[in-house]
């Protein structure tokens, strides 16, 4: 084996070496133990987070694994992301817990780690951790729910919270009927079930080769999951002695691979502010451009939710992200190396779709090219996002009156306003809820349909901001606008009944007014007070990105490989 910083620990002379037997033989470990490769498995689980709730028996499995292969397998927390119960977004947070993994694994003796995680911000600040330090790592993600059903009707969480919140609004369901679907969505544990951003994110890293196959859609609490995460620690003990690291793997072409994977499955538009920051770590520019370019080539071909009709469990038994990466090979690097230790194509060659209509074929797609595109123009000079797949066809072309948000606040207080002087045709716009702005560019770009056109019938408006959205949303929604409006961006110029253009075909998102008048308005412009003045919101408005970056800190971009041997103590 290569690897020696666990052999360097327990063997060092003097009193560094004996402290470091006795206290893991405190443990009730031996000699033996302490002689075999050590695994770190870096568990997310917490009961604030319902989604990463069950990781425990998972880490339980991995460590039999290890166990089985030869490791010696230690679990260790780090901090867990939930959507659910985190204020006011959990990606205020993620580059937090990206340093928490980071320097874990960076400051305990480990050869090897595997990265247990879930819900949507957990997965990409894993990776990013382990990316800058570079050790040997595979992903595993505890897998999606189960299917919600309520009178013959199947559930998605959160696509129909939102679905059913606008009915409710709208008056068309009672509030027993919207009780009744609350108890009905969520039937076991898992991440959302639906192709939100946590079935993205971890069915992304079966194409970044970061996971082993099945990790995307094995449903959470089906047996196969727990076989897979005992297949995990076998693995990693096997990627220890290989001494394969995340920079072998994460290479240009797996971001291509997980790029094309993204556009094929109609993924979230969060996984663009993801992959850059990962890619960053691996010392790679991922620029907007390129997921622009993939999408123009790439189909969507799997019918999920929101951009479709079904769900992670349906996809699983359909053939699962194997089947999807087989259907994409032509267009895939299938040379990439994986943690299998072996190509990705390798991985899939045995893959099999059993339903055509779930897995759709480059010949007969759902879509000519991917789900998402990337618009620029005089409002979005650094770029935006629109996950059109989602969207509604007469909107993909549109120009409206704006009808301006300051920021979440105003949003909140006058949205459902009767007095709300707005049409179908309005363009809502709201400021002020980028990286910094929001901060942490929280999930509140599908801005709501007013109730007053709820009850008239109106399901979507043009609506764009400098936000993020959930990956289980949907709507003709322009997110991402960079500059943020906080940062003096166009967006924070944009006035009540100013003409907004939106031309998806073209990728433009153009605000018409001229450049004197909006000269002019920057004379008079402001920025927003600072939402900290200390701690670690203070460090995170100093430091963070803008969204084409990955709102990474700047000072983590790149990786510093662990050293090979522990440093001495004593």
């Amino acid at each position: 084996m290569t690897q020696s910083r666990s052999r360097s620990f327990f063997s060092e002379s003097g009193v560094a070496g004996l402290t470091h037997r006795a206290f893991t033989a405190g443990m009730g470990y031996d000699s033996a133990d302490m002689a075999r490769p050590l695994i770190g498995i870096c568990n997310t689980s917490s009961e604030l987070n319902p989604c990463n709730s069950h990781l425990p028996a998972l880490a339980a499995a991995v460590k039999r694994g290890v166990l089985q292969a030869g490791g010696f397998p230690l679990e260790f927390p780090t901090i867990s992301l939930g959507e659910v119960h985190l204020s006011p977004t959990s990606m205020l947070w993620r580059n937090l817990a990206a340093m928490d993994t980071e320097e874990m694994i960076r400051g305990n003796p480990l050869d090897g780690v595997v990265l247990l995680t879930n819900c949507d911000k957990t997965t990409p600040a894993a990776l990013m951790g382990a990316a800058s330090a570079d050790l040997p790592s595979i992903m595993l993600s505890g897998g999606p729910m189960l299917n919600g059903h309520y009178q013959g009707e199947v559930l998605g969480a959160c696509t129909d919270c939102r679905r059913y919140t606008a009915e409710y609004l709208a008056g068309e369901i009672d509030g027993a009927t919207y009780r009744e679907v609350e108890a009905n969505l969520v039937r076991s544990a898992g991440h959302c079930m639906v192709m939100g951003t946590a079935s993205t994110m971890n069915s992304l890293m079966e194409a970044l080769g970061m996971a082993l196959p099945g990790n995307g859609a094995i449903p959470a609490v089906d047996s196969r999951r727990m076989q897979l995460a005992a297949a995990v620690g076998r693995q990693i003990v096997r990627l220890v002695e290989a001494d394969i690291r995340p920079s072998q793997i994460l290479t240009p072409a797996a971001f291509d691979n997980a790029i094309t994977l993204l556009h094929a499955l109609g993924g979230s538009t969060n996984a663009i502010a993801h992959l850059p920051a990962i890619a960053g770590r691996a010392g790679i520019e991922l620029p907007l451009s390129r997921f622009d370019e993939l999408s123009r080539r790439s189909p969507l071909i799997a019918n999920l939710r929101p951009t479709g009709s079904y769900q992670m469990e349906d996809l699983f038994y359909a053939g699962g992200i194997p089947a999807v990466l087989k259907m994409l090979l032509p267009l895939l690097h299938g040379e990439a190396l994986t943690v299998t230790g072996r190509s990705l194509a390798e991985n899939v060659a045995d893959a099999a779709t059993s339903n055509a209509e779930i897995i759709r074929s480059l010949d007969d797609p759902l879509q000519p090219e991917g789900g998402l595109s990337i618009l620029r123009g005089n409002l979005a000079p650094d770029g935006a996002v629109i996950k059109h797949a989602a969207a509604t066809p007469a909107l993909m072309s549109h120009r409206g009156p704006a009808l301006v948000f300051q920021d979440v606040a105003d949003l909140r207080a006058r949205i459902h306003d009767s007095a709300l002087d707005v049409t179908p045709d309005h363009v809502l716009v709201l400021q002020n809820s980028g990286p910094i702005g929001g901060p942490g560019m929280p999930e509140v770009g599908n801005l709501p349909i007013p109730q007053k056109l709820l009850k008239r019938g109106v399901r979507d408006m043009l609506r764009l901001s400098d936000a993020r959205m959930s990956g289980t949303s949907y709507g003709t929604i322009v997110l991402h606008i960079a500059p943020e409006a906080a940062l003096g961006g166009p967006l924070a110029l944009v006035r009540d009944g100013d003409e907004i253009e939106l031309d998806v075909a073209g990728r433009r998102l153009q605000l018409h007014v001229d450049d004197a008048e909006l000269a002019s308005r920057r004379t008079g412009w402001t920025p927003p007070d600072p939402a900290y003045t200390r701690g670690y919101g203070q460090l995170y408005l100093r430091h963070v990105n803008q969204a084409p970056q990955g709102c990474d800190f700047d000072f983590l971009r790149g990786r510093t490989p662990v050293t090979a041997t522990a440093q001495p103590k004593f």
